[in-house]
């Protein structure tokens, strides 16, 4: 039994998480790009922050949806090694992200929110993408690259780089890895 339970603890060290949904990423991206369109209309910057925390939220179940499906369709645990990697990897850029979104926001510096979001958000699918297939931590590279450019570029295009990041990219890169990888 020992043998046994050693085998598939390597094994399973030895696979990716191909859990990832591209439909689901797909999903995120046009609830995005309509967060982005209500927080337009919005003029006050608490009410802009409550929408793309609502989105936040909404991306989250989304996603998790979506990775939930894929894994039972596909007959992987979802909390296998790689999983679990995957999870542990990703989830310190994300508390990290909430608690700088705090203090920004409180500190009246809601306009470096976009480009710190993006970079810790990159940062997450870089470390967990570690864990999966290649193609999901240059989709957090990218969100990287994203979120350095909207910290020094002007304030005015932090909108538009919200839409191209959490929009666009998650679009472009949801619909790769339906094709390649499946759902």
């Amino acid at each position: 039994m020992d043998n046994l339970r050693f085998i598939r603890e390597t094994m399973e060290r030895a696979t990716a998480f191909t859990a990832v949904s591209g439909w689901g990423l797909v999903m995120v991206g046009a609830t995005a790009i309509g967060a982005a369109f209500l927080a337009r209309q919005v003029s006050s910057p608490s009410g802009w922050l409550t929408i793309w925390l609502a989105e936040a939220l909404l991306a989250l179940a989304i996603a998790g949806g979506g990775t939930l499906r894929k894994a039972r369709a596909s007959k992987m645990p979802l909390f296998s090694m790689p999983g679990k990697r995957f999870a542990l990897s990703f989830s310190p850029p994300m508390v990290v992200g909430a608690l700088l979104t705090a203090v920004l926001y409180r500190a009246g510096l809601a306009s470096a929110l976009p480009g710190v979001w993006m970079l810790l958000y990159g940062t997450g699918i870089v470390t967990g993408g570690a864990f999966s297939v290649r193609i999901v931590p240059v989709m957090g590279l990218c969100f990287m690259a994203q979120g350095a450019a909207a910290l020094f570029l002007p304030v005015s295009w932090g909108a538009g780089l919200m839409v191209a990041g959490f929009g666009g990219l998650h679009v472009l890169f949801g619909i790769v890895i339906a094709r390649k990888y499946g759902g």
